[in-house]
């Protein structure tokens, strides 16, 4: 693809202020996303994925400080001054959250959450603007969407209201979509739901999508690409439909392999040895070299550059040559 990204992240590093001094959470982040294509960022709890994703609309706590390329469009998203950063956010990118409850105001209706983001930010008068969300929340699956707009996030169940978070985000038009674990709260079957409209809805708009997530067979369903993260790096990344058999970093194939299998009760669960690490606790050379079954002395001593390996962009000493069948063998 030649053109250039809308979104990318080139080694993109975050420190927090953590117990009174300043941490590295995020090292090196390597992303970047074309108009009309999906991304997904997959790893394990507290590798750094939320963080990196929130970064993009600088959400991020009091005191972070954000280093290397972080662009959109071109345009310097750390320089933003606070009006194009409030512009940036109100029509350029919109997110889903994990968990919407956590994101509406209880207190109000419906329909004045989804109103009140076209009303204050684009101008938008409030009898049109409740005409577009209405039908919006037609279109994401919502059934008489007039009364919903009525009602108080209460009294919707976890599926509806992840559907109107959605509809919030379709709203405000973006360019860029950033799905953060939409589907964890919710039972199998509502996941089903919810994540078949985000792609329809995606690719009805052609928006581009940066999607966070733990499961490394649906992010291979929903996106064109994944990339892989592990304690605040990002650590390969490969094409979607060569997932399994293109991964090179053993991390991903580890993670590949720890996936329950499908249609044997009976088999034994794998899983990583060890624990894994957060981005403040990494130590000299590879984060993964603890728990890696391919680990040399130089993974102990020397940090990995990202570089081609097959399919895989991968930042590993020495990555998998093997053939499919045995991903997952040394996990």
């Amino acid at each position: 693809m030649t053109s250039s990204p809308l979104l990318e992240m080139n080694a993109l590093g975050i420190d927090l202020p953590l117990d009174g001094t300043v941490r590295t959470v995020v090292h090196r982040a390597d992303v970047s996303i074309h108009e009309g294509t999906a991304v997904a960022l997959v790893g394990e709890s507290g590798s750094g994925k939320s963080l990196t994703a929130r970064s993009v609309l600088r959400l991020l706590p009091q005191g972070a400080r954000i280093h290397g390329d972080l662009l959109f469009a071109g345009e310097s998203v750390p320089a933003m001054k606070p009006e194009r950063l409030r512009a940036f956010r109100a029509s350029d990118v919109a997110m889903v959250f994990q968990d919407p409850r956590a994101h509406i105001n209880p207190a109000r209706s419906v329909g004045d959450f989804l109103v009140e983001g076209l009303t204050t930010a684009r101008g938008v008068p409030a009898a049109e603007a409740a005409k577009k969300v209405t039908g919006i929340l037609r279109e994401v699956g919502i059934p008489d969407a007039d009364r919903r707009m009525r009602q108080r996030p209460h009294e919707l169940s976890g599926g509806l209201l992840q559907r109107v978070m959605i509809a919030a985000a379709l709203a405000a038009e973006p360019r860029l979509l950033l799905a953060d674990e939409p589907t964890t709260a919710l039972d199998v079957t509502t996941q089903e739901e919810v994540m078949a409209i985000i792609g329809e809805a995606r690719e009805a708009r052609g928006l581009a999508m940066l999607f966070i997530t733990h499961d490394l067979e649906l992010a291979a369903a929903v996106c064109d690409r994944v990339v892989v993260m592990y304690a605040g790096s990002t650590v390969e990344e490969v094409p979607a439909g060569r997932l399994r058999s293109g991964a090179a970093h053993p991390y991903t194939r580890a993670l590949l392999a720890s996936r329950p299998p499908v249609g044997d009760p009976h088999a034994p669960l794998r899983s990583i040895k060890g624990w894994p690490l957060s981005g403040f606790e990494v130590p000299e050379g590879c984060a993964f070299s603890e728990r890696c079954p391919r680990v040399q002395d130089p993974c102990h001593s020397d940090t990995p550059q990202p570089r081609m390996a097959g399919d895989s962009r991968t930042a590993c000493h020495f990555p998998h040559t093997h053939s499919p069948e045995e991903v997952g063998s040394h996990a």
